[in-house]
């Protein structure tokens, strides 16, 4: 399934949220032309070298795109940008807050070139207010979107374990993207996106937000365990291994304490009866619950809440991911190239046939001559862009 084939997307893009969002794009076989510094390329590029030499972050999120060098500051650089631009459909940039603008890459200067162009700028705080110039990486958005107050464990905060607001900031670009696009069938006409990461992070904060509606009591940091909903949450298994199990409703609490606890009275039981009483009591609940895992081993357990039917879960660590026998059965894993040769790599979620796309990760500056050429660049205008640095 591409139905993105046709539609060029040109990304002044770096790190994670704006590469993240044009890997969507590409997956659904936009022609993604990702442009990048000469030499370097995106820092991202930089972070780590353990994907075969290979920075980690830069390998998740740049498949199937062209890599295009361009030195904007020139004059040059900025004028091959602009060819680009004048016919493609898609902008995306998230380069430093107000630095496309000052370039003169606003929506409305690229805009008046092109008017089908959909115009999409990520930024850590968004156009306009006090934090719109303040640098945001993804740390320090999940700090100002109250994300850290929720998670960790008592008094001990603890930052989440992916980039979190880049993912979100990428995922509504690219929707954003996609409607714009379905929009511009209708009028013919682009559109203008702004994209917040701190929005992005504050929307997934819907629970905890109206959880301490009209000044109420906000949820605790709990760990691995919820803050609201109990039993939900880790339990240690005799054996040492640690099980996660959930309790979402009446049916399943009087079922978890027949067939797993061995005790159906407790589901009557007037401190346990309900969500918000279970919560309230559960560091006693959470004693009698423990002694029960402790007696059985963590297959044991495993086996008897899947009998209930309780939710239930492993907690793997990343080489069981690797190895998951849900994923693998369901052929999710398939094959990219990279400039240092094949790796692994995760189909993107939901389309089922034909198979995905899966294109190469692009060198930096492979693909500068061919797109050249394709603007009508000749070969020696090419080799003195090269020479000067521009490209």
């Amino acid at each position: 399934m591409q139905p993105l084939r046709g539609v060029t997307v040109v990304a002044l893009e770096q790190a994670i949220a704006a590469p993240y969002a044009s890997r969507q794009l590409a997956d659904l076989g936009a022609r993604v032309i990702k442009v990048e510094r000469p030499g370097s390329g995106d820092f991202a590029r930089q972070y780590d070298t353990r994907v075969n030499g290979l920075s980690s972050h830069f390998v998740w999120v740049n498949r199937s795109k062209e890599s295009l060098t361009l030195d904007i500051k020139d004059p040059r650089g900025m004028a091959v940008l602009r060819q680009l631009l004048r016919t493609a459909d898609v902008f995306i940039q998230n380069l430093a807050p107000g630095a496309a603008a000052r370039m003169g890459l606003g929506a409305e200067e690229l805009q008046a070139d092109n008017p089908r162009l959909v115009v999409c700028d990520i930024s850590g705080y968004g156009r306009g207010g006090p934090y719109e110039s303040m640098k945001a990486y993804d740390l320090m958005v999940q700090s100002e979107a109250g994300l850290l107050s929720v998670t960790g464990s008592g008094d001990d905060m603890a930052k989440v374990g992916i980039s979190v607001s880049d993912i979100a900031a990428g995922m509504y670009a690219y929707s954003s993207i996609l409607a714009a696009l379905l929009e511009r069938a209708n009028t013919g006409k682009g559109a203008y996106i702004d994209v917040s990461m701190l929005e992005s992070t504050v929307e997934w904060m819907g629970f905890p937000l109206y959880y301490a509606y009209d000044g109420a009591e906000a949820p605790p940091r709990a760990g691995a365990a919820h803050a609201t909903i109990f039993p939900y949450g880790p339990f240690t298994a005799g054996d040492g291994k640690v099980i996660m199990m959930s309790i979402q409703n009446e049916r399943e609490w009087r079922a978890f304490c027949d067939r797993f606890l061995g005790r159906p009275e407790l589901a009557e039981h007037p401190d346990y009866a309900g969500n918000a009483n279970r919560n309230a009591n559960r560091e006693e609940l959470g004693r009698i619950i423990a002694a029960r895992f402790a007696a059985l081993t963590g297959d044991e357990a495993t086996a008897l809440l899947t009998a209930v039917p309780v939710a239930c879960a492993r907690v793997n660590t990343l080489a069981d991911v690797w190895a998951h026998p849900q994923l693998a059965a369901r052929g999710r894993w398939h094959e990219v190239h990279t400039p240092r040769g094949p790796v692994p790599t995760l189909a993107p979620p939901g389309p089922v046939n034909p198979e995905p796309r899966m294109d190469p990760i692009p060198d930096t500056g492979e693909h500068t001559r061919k797109i050249l050429a394709e603007l009508g660049h000749d070969e020696s205008a090419v080799d003195e862009l090269i020479r000067d640095g521009v490209v």
